[in-house]
């Protein structure tokens, strides 16, 4: 019978395979730089099915999300563990056009339920905010801030370019936020967009939207480490996404694992927690998140 909680615990595989270690805190608990190639340490978690996939399209509405075939409760609690540790949290303006209204006061992580009360004490007992502040990656600047970040005191930074529309940018600037042009050209640039963070201060920052932003981040050799999920279970589907979109990576971004660990209760079917730090490659073109 498999395990929806975190009870269950998880057997480490490497670097060295050992006696079974508890889910909850595993991520919490390991040791994380606080700096990175671009100024603060730069890193991202996915979870995927065997075939690859982040996300399908819903039959009904045709938009695409994480279905409950691929998601589950314990990765969700290591992802909640990462946030936990950030600084910051890097979004997109895809993402709040994408956003669906509902639950505001958890618009992005850290999230306000239950479950997860062990770990905004842990940020207080750190000494740190209640939430991480929020970085927004942008072109265009078409997106709507949700009033919820600022109740909850979060600092909000939207990165862009000198281009960006001036209209859009004082709305933002009205609303709260602070819009900083860190590049020219079409698209904002990963490293560019990351060494405007680490020269606020940021130590740890999250990336949490998906596989465009990770595009921008990895094309600018700005991403130092990447968590995966990976569920053994294969889903198909015609419309789907991997966890990068864009154009090919040249030279391709090579991984090194650090760490492996073996659920074998998750929701009905196992699955695996990597951590990967990434190779520093020279940087391309950045995408347009």
């Amino acid at each position: 019978m498999t395990d929806t909680s975190y009870t269950a615990p998880v057997v480490p595989l490497y670097p060295r395979s050992g006696a079974p270690v508890p889910l909850r805190g595993l991520y919490l608990e390991a040791e994380l730089p606080d700096s990175g190639r671009c100024g603060p340490w730069v890193y991202s978690n996915f979870v995927a099915t065997l075939d690859g996939r982040i996300a399908l399209a819903d039959p009904e509405t045709d938009r695409l999300g994480v279905p409950a075939s691929i998601a589950d409760p314990r990765d969700w609690r290591l992802f909640q563990e990462l946030a936990a540790r950030a600084d910051i949290i890097i979004s997109s303006g895809r993402y709040f056009r994408d956003l669906r209204l509902g639950a505001a006061q958890d618009v992005l992580p850290l999230s306000s339920a239950p479950d997860f009360r062990d770990l905004h004490g842990w940020r207080r007992d750190k000494g740190l905010p209640p939430q991480p502040d929020v970085a927004i990656l942008s072109a265009s600047l078409d997106f709507r801030l949700p009033d919820a970040l600022f109740r909850q005191g979060r600092q909000v930074i939207i990165l862009t370019t000198r281009d960006a529309p001036a209209e859009a940018r004082a709305r933002h600037e009205a609303a709260g936020a602070s819009v900083v042009a860190v590049n020219a050209g079409d698209g904002v640039a990963g490293d560019a967009a990351m060494r405007h963070l680490g020269a606020c201060g940021y130590r740890r920052a999250y990336s949490v939207t998906g596989p465009y932003v990770l595009h921008t981040l990895l094309a600018a050799d700005a991403l130092d480490a990447l968590f995966l999920t990976q569920r053994y279970r294969l889903v198909g589907g015609a419309s789907y996404r991997t966890i990068t979109e864009g154009p090919a990576l040249r030279p391709p971004v090579d991984g090194r694992l650090e760490s492996l660990y073996l659920d074998a209760d998750g929701p009905d079917a196992a699955q695996q927690f990597a951590r990967f730090t990434l190779e520093s490659h020279p940087g391309s073109a950045p995408a347009d998140p």
